[in-house]
């Protein structure tokens, strides 16, 4: 049974802003029933945040919900005013095609279709909390692109090392990617040296400075991190195989106490849970690829720390 039958006397519906149109917020009002009341396009800054506001409290005065897209990027800033204040958020998911059929798609109808699709729901998804989670969510984001951007870094200068002239790339070559980024840093030429020596020692130098710069980056963001985690659920820290990435990665996925109905929804959410593909007298299960990837990256990490250092697990 739908968990906003009865309960509310409207649903304020809103198409949350795209690249194409990331300046302006759309807006329908619907009964329970699903009939549309009054729509709106406002500016999508605080000025058109009261004005969604003031035209929810005159059309549905009562219980009212809304239902928006994208909380987490371009709906964020108006699902953090109607939160503070006091307004019930909930989120629906941007479909993957037009809703109506034969296409027909505008602003208003996809704001209309939100306000609806709550309507029906049987579970309804909360908006992700900002505060502390969204700190660490901002910093996980961040150390992560330095990583990869690392990683991309260290793979540049090895493929240089190996094009490298044969006197440089026989120094380097049999070391480890520690020695290797020393070594490049600590090198200089000499003035009889000829250009393409000169030229490759000073790209394996600009490369190395680039992965040390990385490389700390990703370390001191990593101890904010740390710092955030200990504040936030010292508790998760205290298990066994759970690091302050994996610890973040799990906070930043759940986000709130009550956001997730069950231990089930938040496996399923995770990518974690078998799907059942049975027919007939064959009974079997198939992996879940949908879901939070990056919590379901994070799983197997804390898994496979465990199956290494604690017994129990390996047992």
């Amino acid at each position: 049974m739908p968990q906003l039958a009865g309960q509310v006397d409207g649903v304020v519906g809103v198409d949350t802003p795209v690249d194409t149109h990331r300046d302006t917020l759309t807006a329908a009002v619907v009964n329970p029933i699903g009939a549309v009341l009054a729509d709106a396009q406002v500016s999508a800054d605080a000025d058109g945040y009261q004005r969604l506001l003031e035209l929810a409290r005159q059309q549905v005065p009562g219980r009212r919900c809304w239902a928006l897209e994208g909380t987490g990027s371009y709906g964020a800033g108006l699902a953090d005013f109607l939160d503070a204040v006091g307004e019930h958020v909930v989120e629906v998911c941007r479909p993957k095609r037009p809703a109506q059929r034969g296409g027909r798609k505008t602003d208003a109808l996809d704001a209309i279709r939100a306000a609806r699709e709550a309507l029906v729901s049987e579970h309804l998804i909360h908006p992700r909390r900002r505060g502390e989670r969204e700190a660490l969510r901002v910093l996980l984001a961040t150390r992560g692109g330095a990583v990869l951007a690392r990683t991309a870094a260290v793979n540049q200068l090895k493929a240089l090392i190996v094009s490298a002239p044969e006197a440089l790339r026989a120094e380097l070559r049999g070391r480890t990617s520690k020695q290797q980024i020393a070594s490049c840093l600590a090198r200089t030429t000499r003035p009889g040296d000829d250009v393409e020596l000169r030229a490759t020692m000073r790209a394996l130098g600009c490369t190395a400075e680039r992965i040390q710069t990385l490389t700390t980056e990703a370390r001191e963001l990593e101890q904010e991190i740390d710092l955030l985690v200990q504040a936030m659920a010292p508790e998760l820290l205290a298990l066994v195989g759970v690091g302050p990435i994996s610890a973040a990665q799990i906070l930043v996925s759940w986000s709130h106490r009550g956001r997730f109905r069950s231990d089930a929804a938040f496996a399923a959410f995770a990518g974690a849970a078998p799907i059942p593909a049975s027919s007939g007298l064959t009974t079997r299960h198939r992996l879940n690829r949908a879901g939070d990837r990056q919590l379901n990256r994070a799983l197997p990490t804390v898994v496979l720390v465990r199956a290494r250092v604690d017994p129990a697990t390996r047992a």
